[in-house]
């Protein structure tokens, strides 16, 4: 098998990116990395065969230039007019002396090996998908509709199990750091970024899937737990497979739990707990014991233990998946043997 050699930007030596891939890799919609090129001339430098346009190593620098001016505040027009006349591309350019100074989160970044670990923007990734790096800028520039065209692309190209585990969690995770370790600086962008995944999940999924009868999951987040994005998630790839959920979100107070359960007499509950401190082993265990249906056909829920808080905290017949993919598949064939 042929070694394809990458310059620094990632980009395959010879070969180029799209259009789609460029825009993911920047953090802006296509439609913005297109209409750059026809309004200001920032598109390939050059021109191949065939429909579809190949971007270069330095293509990249430019636009990347592009969106560290504009994202200062200065217009596009001046922008493209600066980036034109900038020098070369592989030597880092300076803003013109009347530019505002360029925040550090979204300087251009630097031409070196660590760049492909890094978002641009002083979020630390590490060894991830390139599509993390545009949803990581998009969501520190506040660019709602960059992020919400990526995250759907992200989702209808990997699938929800994929996108998440591998791109959307990881950039979550980065953003958490970031701000924990500047002093509360980036929680806004923490919660924009949350909203817009929460925004995704929905648009991406079924609304509401048939009922069938002893085949429901029933999701919820222990009392005093508020981090319903995870559930969010498991709820959305339940539904992508066609598997009924109720959908109960954050803190949940027990007898509302109880209430919830004998109601939809579900196959299984999954139980969320982000933190030790929230996480109530009586509580599973009483949920678990729950009956209804006639004598002699009683059933019980199996119920899952989901979320760090329960490191530790759980017991025999209290299963606890490791992650998605694993509570997707123990949840589907709970549902299977039930139903």
């Amino acid at each position: 098998m042929a070694v394809h050699e990458r310059d620094d930007e990632g980009v395959p030596a010879g070969a180029g990116l799209t259009t789609g891939e460029v825009a993911r890799r920047l953090g802006v919609a296509p439609t913005t990395v297109r209409s750059w090129d026809r309004r200001y001339g920032l598109g390939p430098a050059a021109h191949t065969g065939g429909r579809h346009r190949r971007w270069t190593a330095g293509d990249m620098a430019r636009l990347q230039r592009m969106c560290a001016l504009t994202a200062t505040g200065i217009a596009p027009a001046e922008a493209a007019r600066m980036v034109r006349g900038a020098v070369p591309p592989r030597v880092p350019a300076r803003p013109a002396p009347e530019a505002a100074p360029r925040p550090a989160a979204y300087a251009a970044p630097r031409p070196a090996v660590r760049a492909r670990s890094r978002a641009g923007s002083g979020l630390r990734l590490g060894d991830v998908r390139q599509e993390c790096k545009g949803i990581a800028r998009a969501a520190l520039r506040l660019d709602a509709a960059a992020l919400d065209e990526l995250l759907e692309a992200t989702i209808d190209e990997h699938g929800l199990v994929t996108a998440w585990t591998e791109v959307i969690m990881p950039t979550l995770q980065a953003v958490g750091r970031k701000w924990e370790s500047s002093g509360e600086k980036y929680v806004e962008v923490e919660h924009f970024l949350s909203w817009h995944v929460s925004g995704a999940l929905r648009r991406s999924t079924p609304s509401a899937v048939a009922d069938r009868p002893g085949a429901t999951t029933v999701l919820a987040c222990v009392p005093g737990e508020n981090h319903t994005l995870p559930l969010e998630v498991l709820a959305a790839a339940l539904a992508e497979r066609g598997l009924p959920v109720r959908m109960f979100g954050g803190a949940l107070p027990v007898e509302s739990l109880v209430t919830a359960v004998r109601r939809t007499g579900p196959a299984a509950v999954g139980l969320w707990a982000q933190s030790r401190t929230t996480a109530s082993r009586p509580l599973a265990q009483h949920v678990a014991a729950m009956e209804w249906g006639v004598r002699g056909a009683r059933r019980k829920p199996v119920v899952l233990t989901i979320g760090p808080g329960w490191a530790g905290r759980t017991s025999a017949g209290l299963p606890r998946p490791a992650g998605l993919a694993e509570a997707v598949t123990l949840l589907e064939s709970v549902v299977s043997h039930k139903s």
